[in-house]
């Protein structure tokens, strides 16, 4: 090949080999030191990935004793500030992108508190769904996609995951296989560990907050016993027919997948589906139905009678 035809015009004055190659180092160095320059101005960048079904139940158990939602109050708004704070303070040469609310929801339909923090500055929530259990659903495929997407865009060069799962393991390889650095955060375990051992393994630094820090954001509710002294309690019939209206409404709102979850059990609901439905009878009737096994009873058998029903 012609060495004028390959060189660059800068170089072809050069009739001396060693010389053109000698130039062509200091170029490279040149251009090397140029980029480098250019990436020493570029802001690093972090967000934050939380799954709320960890948080919710962590935090719970830790702070006041259970990891039922609907025992305590979370404040997500606090927290999340505390984790934009935190993160703050251990990137402190970097910026925020958001942070990324994972949770579950019928239909991922967002909830009213779910809707709040959507409206939050710098927050992005991400809804998988909930089962027949309660049970959250696409949420972790969710995170893997995210982490992986924002990693291969160079998007972000830290990832603080909040999260326990073991199923996060493939979400922390594919982040870190783009150049990522991905830190684990946990919530101080009440009892044993409540993090997997392999998505502690696989992430590049591990956090975790105390009761201290997590103190501030649960609150318990007061409980609630519906009691009415000197009042007969509800007939069977009135109880069924509360099953049978809360069927109604559930099945509305949550559609035949909800229906299909349930019927492999019959005549038994699963136990969070269970609970739930006694909540909103004793709602509905201003009545404890705590201690009246026959009434319990009327009432899923009412709310069964509705459901089949729909077949």
């Amino acid at each position: 090949m012609n060495d004028d035809i390959a060189d660059p015009p800068a170089l072809r004055g050069y009739d001396d080999p060693v010389a053109r190659l000698g130039a062509r180092l200091d170029r490279t160095d040149d251009l090397l030191r140029r980029i480098l320059a250019e990436v020493a101005r570029t802001p690093s960048t972090h967000a934050i990935f939380v799954d709320a079904g960890y948080v919710h139940a962590a935090a719970g158990l830790l702070c006041v004793g259970t990891e039922d939602r609907r025992s305590f109050d979370l404040d997500a708004e606090g927290l999340i500030d505390a984790f934009i704070d935190k993160a703050r303070t251990i990137f402190a040469d970097s910026r925020l992108l958001r942070v990324y609310w994972y949770d579950g929801a019928r239909r991922r339909i967002h909830t009213p508190e779910q809707q709040v923090i959507a409206e939050l500055p710098d927050v992005k929530v991400r809804l998988g769904n909930l089962n027949a259990n309660n049970q959250q659903k696409g949420v972790d495929s969710l995170i893997r996609s995210d982490l992986e997407s924002l990693a291969r865009h160079r998007a972000i060069s830290d990832a603080a995951l909040v999260g326990g799962d073991e199923d996060l393991v493939s979400a922390v390889e594919a982040a870190q296989g783009y150049g990522a650095r991905v830190h684990l955060w946990g919530i101080e375990a009440a009892e044993g560990r409540n993090q997997a051992e392999a998505l502690v393994w696989e992430a590049d630094s591990n956090r975790t907050f105390d009761q201290e820090f997590c103190r501030p954001y649960v609150t318990r509710r007061q409980v609630t016993t519906y009691e009415n002294e000197g009042e007969p309690p509800p007939s069977r019939d009135e109880v069924r027919f509360v099953g049978q209206r809360i069927a109604a409404t559930w099945y509305g709102e949550r559609g035949p997948a909800f229906l299909a979850e349930l019927l492999p059990g019959h005549p038994y609901l699963p136990g969070p589906v269970d609970q739930d439905l006694l909540i909103e009878a004793e709602r509905l009737l201003s009545r404890s139905l705590r201690g009246h096994a026959v009434l319990r009873r009327a009432l899923r058998d009412g709310f069964w009678d509705h459901l089949r029903s729909r077949l």
